[in-house]
């Protein structure tokens, strides 16, 4: 299968063919989404054995955006150093340690291990999520077409998965620190057979690197945060996550109190902002391709604006669902988007994504307190004028999603096959 070249050089992928690669990433984002869902589903039980009130466990789970925050300042600099692959194989060891000190506090029970867990857990999250994504954004720049949202829906459908098998688990009577340890254990081998193929656009990189170049790296992951482009970037990061995270903490409370249905409704009404996000996820890649980043950019950030003040003004439910359905579809493409322009260099993609991604924990972090002072002021549908600021902000900086001079140029060498 024919495929453009670019700076990350599919060369060293001559025994791997394109659909194995894909394919391996795919899994590498569903894993990934599982891994995080499965366990999350489980926090009633899990605040139950570590006997603490909600006020408190909220408090706790700060440790994982804290460590997710540390992680992303120092990843790039990592992945600059060692390449991708070795690095993605540390968040995954991590990663397993870290789930089982969380099964550990929940079987023992102990807080302090939660609390590690927690940590260690968002650090390594930076050391898979980095990784994944620039090797995404690495095998689309090869094959010369958009792919990466599709690799984030897959994201969506493993934490689907993985909200589904918690169920199970739980209905089973299988206590959350035994799930934990299953999933994990299952979720790790799978990662580990899948690790090779996925980091595959970016060997070739790792294998020529100077040692010039990888002396200079923490030099060049800490000058990434000087870099007017990608701190734009970060803000159209920061203004995706928010409009997508703000759906997943208040969407189904809104619909319950702002428009008085059952706890029933308000999760399908949420069930479908993650079914329009995903599929269009998956189907609007063909948009970027004719139109381009930025009008993309544009439209999405136009069309979340419009579905957050259907939702919030339109005064009945349909109004409101047919809201929801556009801004799962607004907020679909934005992340994709800014991390893939983020990485136009191959030179300097593990810095930059690094730096823009740093702004999702930063939302993540910030926005449901700040969320929660507003719905106590002014009810939780005016709360969500945020999401609208979020979009307006989305397209005061659209035009810092262009392709670069240099993605530009390296993308219009000579074709190279990445295997047969």
């Amino acid at each position: 299968m024919p495929a453009r070249s670019s700076g990350s050089s599919v060369r060293g992928a001559s025994h791997t063919s394109v659909r194995i690669v894909g394919l391996a990433l795919f899994a590498q984002f569903g894993l990934f989404g599982m891994i995080m869902s499965s366990w999350m589903s489980r926090i009633p039980s899990i605040r139950e054995a570590l006997d603490v009130t909600a006020l408190q466990l909220g408090s706790m789970l700060i440790a994982g955006g804290i460590g997710s925050l540390l992680g992303a300042f120092i990843v790039g600099g990592f992945v600059a150093r060692f390449g991708s692959r070795v690095i993605l194989l540390a968040g995954i060891v991590g990663n397993t340690l870290g789930f089982g000190l969380l099964a550990a506090s929940v079987l023992l029970p102990s807080q302090p291990l939660f609390l590690l867990g927690m940590a260690l857990n968002g650090a390594c999250g930076a050391f898979i999520n980095v990784p994944i994504n620039i090797n995404a954004a690495a095998y689309e720049r090869q094959i010369g077409r958009t792919v990466l949202p599709q690799f984030h829906a897959a994201f969506s459908i493993g934490a689907a998965a993985g909200a589904f098998s918690a169920s199970l688990f739980s209905a089973a009577g299988i206590s959350a620190g035994a799930q934990v340890i299953v999933m994990t254990g299952a979720i790790t081998l799978l990662r580990v057979l899948t690790l090779r193929a996925s980091c595959q656009p970016t060997a070739q990189k790792a294998r020529t690197a100077t040692p010039q170049r990888t002396r200079g790296a923490f030099r060049s992951a800490l000058a990434a945060w000087a870099e007017p482009r990608t701190i734009m970037l970060g803000v159209v990061l920061l203004a995706g996550s928010l409009s997508e995270g703000t759906a997943g903490t208040w969407l189904s409370l809104a619909v319950v109190d702002g428009y008085a249905q059952p706890e029933a409704i308000g999760a399908a009404v949420y069930a479908t902002f993650l079914g329009a996000m995903t599929v269009f996820r998956i189907t609007g890649v063909r948009l970027i391709d004719r139109f381009g980043r930025v009008w993309v950019l544009r439209i999405s950030g136009a069309v979340v604006l419009v579905g957050v003040l259907l939702f919030i003004f339109g005064g009945t439910l349909p109004l409101a669902w047919s809201g929801v359905v556009l801004w799962g579809m607004g907020a679909a493409l934005g992340v994709p988007i800014a991390i893939a322009a983020a990485s136009d260099d191959p030179e300097h993609a593990g810095q930059r994504v690094a730096v823009v991604t740093s702004f999702s924990t930063i939302a993540s972090l910030a926005a449901p307190p700040l969320l929660g002072l507003l719905v106590d002021q002014v009810g939780v549908l005016t709360s969500l004028l945020v999401v609208a600021a979020a979009a307006v902000i989305s397209l005061s900086f659209s035009s810092a999603v262009r392709r670069s001079e240099l993605s530009v140029v390296t993308t219009q060498t000579a074709p190279v096959r990445i295997a047969e």
